[in-house]
């Protein structure tokens, strides 16, 4: 392995220190010049530890001016400088000191600390870009008050926005081309909230009056000629804002919100304290540009910035080991209220399935690690679906386990008890026991153990005392560093179907306890042998192994009365039925299998949404991960086949679904519509493989005479994959009509990147030549590059290696230009082991070749390393 001078240095939890200095306020001037920004820092510090007479500040690719303390200037025999610390001796128990320092917008390709993006001047603070800004304590639990004044040309930077309430603003008084704004933010935040935004901006203003009656001014601001782009978003923070209030309690805290569009972004959005920044994909919609995929995640993630206001800002992390405090906590929040906005079952199963396909993969990884990591190299590469999804399913557990009442209560007095404070995941989850009287000691396992635990369920009726039993049995696989699991809180909710298809529960459904490695639960007064349905709301993150029969799963997948899992039990039975194909047994549909699909299109009372996910097969990501040693080319071919005996068999039927499901009126983001889109899509998708040139000629004429993204997106990923003049003629107008909007341009990219074709590699390499596209745009890259390794599996795992190959030389560029974006891209080849002996090889050897590069970053390197290992 590469690398062995100046080798990173891996961070622990258990050496977390408390900061030796606290921080009493802090005065920041910007002075922002063309091609320079001068950056003067005044900082009152207070010694915390009494023993600590040096100050130790971080501060990288900075330029330092001038340093002076109590008014004096330092000499240089006073401080010393490196490449990340300034570090001064002999200090005294509290003093103010001054620093200027000079930095370089414009020539900041890593979008982290102050940075340029399309001539606007933005910043991205989290987790350690503020020292690449100013010489700072660059920690998240050293919370002070900010104040900035901001400085720029007014014909440039006419918008200057800063975080709090600004608290004057005029023209200079020595140069009337120039202008200042001063805001203050009076709540105390650590640096990495901090946030400033200087260019030229257009805006939508809006209010929001509080539970209180206070009046909330709401701007969203965005490169001029994209205002009508932001209404839904608009609309999503109001809808947030209320929601927090009803469900949380949270009021917001400030006259004024701001957010601000990007189209530079390493991130999807910053939470910054009043000053949201976020990535243009996620603010920027209207039914010509954006698809129902992006009006959904745009109100997701509006929502989730602003909850962060409370579960982030106001009560912080004390360390970035405790990210899932903010982070699992608010992705629960931001869920809740989107299945709340939405279909909560279709909501439900979107969740899971992310967690599926992005966050069981990584617990199966050299990366696995617990929602509190215990130690990093670089804590960008832990911005992960372990952090987020599966930290946001243990707040979900604890959710289930204390009832909707104790867990309110629970967050009532960590706002009450922690307001203003940077504290750990332990301090919340004693809120949720001090305050509902239940014991998680057990619990709190799900913060250090790593992996998917696995749950081994089987049943037993006796029918002569009419008891039935339920026996559980749970292991968590060893991972990297963490061997010999103990068992967890699992909370397991079951209900039980009677023949009727009714459920027999009086309540319904049940929690059991599952405790130890091994439990059984019964059942009393249960007057028939039922049918199980086990982890009903995907009560648990784990992996679910069960003896119900295919038919008892066809029974569930007709009768379930809980939607995730009437959808899950479709799910499990196809997943045997590739699988098994895959594996080698005979390619053929049993007919139980085409009745239950033909149930399914006959149900005319389904959630239209929910009826395009039950008829779903579940993905090649998915599947693959359920493989021992991954056979790509058995499992795209079972899975191809499966989908055009379905198809086959009911052409007719998704034929007339897709007429009957046709655009009649106006574009509306509603459930219902989207839902209509979604099922005509997959009925679209399965003309595909059942009559191709049927499909094909569906889809041109969709293409021509939609009026809305969806649709015409929709109706690409159906061409993409062929070879014929529609294909060609579509993607032309589409790049002919979009190539001046980025976000549009993404889509165009991307289209291109998923298609089954033979020679989608060099049709990628292709298109990395063409004029639009870039590496230095974090969404480019992943549109073209991250689209086809992570979204193509057949063809990203083409058996000569060429995916590979396209995959690393990209990391290996892209490392000296973003090291952050070029460590997520390197996540397909994290499974390498877990493929046939020829593709590990290849695999291995791009690794290798990565590690080998002489100027590799700390963020690729750690990747590329315990991948290895």
């Amino acid at each position: 392995m590469a690398r062995t001078e100046n080798a990173p240095q891996t961070k622990y939890l258990k050496d977390y220190k408390k900061p030796d200095f606290d921080i009493a306020n802090v005065h920041l001037l910007f002075d922002i010049r063309e091609g320079t920004t001068t950056v003067t820092t005044t900082t009152k510090f207070i010694r915390a530890n009494k023993a600590a007479d040096t100050l130790v500040l971080d501060g990288q690719n900075l330029t330092l001016k001038h340093v002076e303390m109590n008014g004096e200037t330092l000499s240089h025999s006073q401080f010393t400088v490196d490449d990340d610390h300034l570090t001064i001796n002999g200090v005294s128990d509290a003093f103010t000191l001054k620093t200027v320092t000079e930095i370089h917008p414009e020539k900041n390709t890593a979008l982290e600390g102050l940075y340029s993006s399309s001539g606007n001047y933005c910043t991205q603070c989290e987790p350690e870009g503020f020292r690449k800004i100013t010489y700072y304590l660059d920690r998240s639990d050293v919370m002070t008050t900010f104040t900035t004044r901001i400085e720029a040309d007014k014909a440039t930077c006419p918008v200057l926005l800063g975080n709090g309430n600004c608290i004057d603003k005029g023209d200079l008084e020595e140069d009337d081309e120039r202008h200042y704004a001063v805001w203050e933010d009076p709540h105390k935040k650590p640096c990495y909230l901090f946030a400033l935004v200087a260019g030229n901006l257009g805006h939508i203003h809006d209010t929001f009056t509080t539970m209180t009656g206070k009046t909330v001014d709401l701007f969203i601001y965005v490169n001029p000629g994209n205002e009508d782009r932001c209404w839904h978003a608009m609309e999503s923070l109001k809808n947030s804002m209320k929601w927090d209030e009803e469900k949380y309690g949270r009021e917001y805290d400030l006259n004024i919100f701001n957010i601000v569009a990007v189209n530079d972004f390493n991130f999807g959005a910053m939470e910054n304290k009043s000053l949201n920044i976020f990535n243009s994909k996620l603010i920027l919609a209207r039914p010509e540009t954006a698809t129902d995929a992006d009006y959904l995640a745009i109100e997701g993630v509006v929502a989730h910035e602003y909850f962060h206001n409370w579960t982030g800002n106001r009560i912080t992390c004390r360390d970035w080991f405790q990210l899932s405090l903010k982070e699992g906590l608010t992705v629960f929040r931001d869920q809740c209220f989107s299945s709340d906005m939405n279909s909560a079952a279709v909501q439900r199963i979107d969740d899971v399935e992310g967690l599926r396909n992005a966050q069981f993969p990584e617990d199966a990884s050299p990366m696995a690690h617990p929602i509190r990591p215990d130690n990093y190299i670089e804590i960008n590469n832990f911005y992960t679906a372990t952090v987020y999804e599966k930290g946001a399913e243990v707040i979900r557990m604890m959710h289930t386990l204390l009832g909707a009442e104790g867990y309110r209560k629970g967050t009532d007095l960590y706002f009450q008890r922690h307001d203003g404070q940077a504290v750990t995941c332990d301090d919340f989850v004693k809120c949720m026991e001090d305050a509902s009287g239940v014991d998680l000691t057990q619990f709190r396992l799900w913060y250090s153990q790593a992996g998917t635990p696995k749950i081994k369920a089987s049943s037993a009726y006796d029918a002569a005392a009419k008891k039935f039993t339920l026996t559980l049995e749970q292991e968590t696989p060893d991972t990297p560093g963490q061997t010999g699991k103990k068992p967890m809180h699992i909370p397991v909710a079951v209900g039980l179907l009677g023949t009727s298809g009714k459920d027999m529960l009086v309540e319904g459904t049940r929690v059991l306890h599952l405790k130890d490695k091994q439990q059984s639960f019964t059942f009393d007064a249960i007057a028939e042998k039922p049918v199980p349905s086990i982890l009903r709301g995907f009560s648990a993150p784990v992996k679910l192994y069960s003896d119900l029969t295919e038919d008892d799963l066809l029974f569930l997948m007709a009768h379930d009365s809980d939607g995730f899992n009437r959808w899950d039990a479709g799910q499990t039975y196809m997943q045997r039925l590739v699988l098994g194909m895959a594996a080698g047994k005979e390619m053929k549909l049993p007919p139980a299998c085409l009745d239950a699909f033909g149930a399914l299109l006959a149900d005319t009372a389904l959630d239209k949404a929910l009826l395009a996910k039950a008829l779903g097969l579940p993905s090649e990501t998915y599947l693959a991960q359920l493989m021992d040693v991954v056979d790509v080319d058995g499992l795209y071919s079972a899975r191809k086949f499966v989908m055009a005996e379905i198809g086959k068999k009911y052409a007719d039927t998704f034929e007339k679904i897709y007429k009957d499901n046709a655009e009649t009126g106006p574009y509306s983001p509603a459930p219902l519509d989207v839902g209509k889109r979604r099922l005509k899509g997959v009925a679209l998708r399965y003309l595909m493989e059942a009559k191709p040139h049927d499909a094909v000629s569906h889809a041109s004429a969709q293409y021509r005479s939609g009026t809305n993204m969806s649709d015409k997106v929709s109706a690409l990923a159906i061409l993409t994959d062929t070879d014929t003049q529609e294909r060609q003629a579509a993607f032309d107008d589409f790049y002919k009509t979009w190539y001046s909007d980025p976000l549009v341009l993404d889509k165009w990219f991307s289209l291109q990147a998923i298609a089954d074709r033979k020679d989608i590699v060099e049709m990628v390499a292709q298109l990395t030549t063409h004029p639009n596209f870039t590496y230095k745009n974090p969404n480019r890259l992943r549109s073209l590059i991250g689209s086809f390794a992570a979204g193509n599996l057949k063809w990203f795992h083409r058996a000569d290696g060429a995916g590979y190959k396209l995959l690393a030389d990209t990391v290996i560029k892209v490392n000296g230009i973003n090291p952050s974006t070029a460590a997520r891209l390197l996540t397909p080849l994290r499974q390498w082991k877990r493929y046939d002996a020829a593709r590990k090889s290849l695999m291995e050897q791009e690794l290798k070749r990565i590690l080998a590069e002489k100027d590799i970053s700390n963020d690729v390197f750690e990747i590329a390393s315990k991948s290895l290992t």
